[in-house]
């Protein structure tokens, strides 16, 4: 597979920092995806280069799709977790102001 340009190349690095930003994530959460050591820009534009020549645009899209889906069911299951707690009703808040009003008059 041919090379990416410098043009492609920048415009991939600010498509992936904007689409970092997007998720709340940063260049150290897609190196750990990636499997690379450092989350340096120069590492990551290596690690995308590697992906071009193994299969093109489509092969960066597939890895970069891949990363997104599990970054999206990781925060599904945990907001799943949350919901899961239940949360305190108006009965529990009035004990509990109840309570502090006794603790309070002694």
């Amino acid at each position: 597979m041919s090379k990416l340009s410098q043009q492609e190349e920048k415009e991939l690095i600010s498509f992936i920092k904007d689409w970092l930003k997007s998720h709340g994530f940063n260049q150290k959460d897609l190196a750990y995806e990636l499997n690379i050591k450092s989350s340096r820009t120069s590492e990551i534009i290596l690690k995308i280069k590697e992906l071009y020549k193994k299969g093109g645009m489509f092969n960066i899209a597939k890895n970069l799709i891949k990363i997104e889906q599990k970054w999206v069911n990781n925060l599904k299951d945990n907001s799943q977790e949350i919901k899961q707690t239940p949360p305190y009703n108006q009965l529990d808040i009035d004990s509990l102001v109840n309570q502090i009003n006794q603790d309070i008059n002694g």
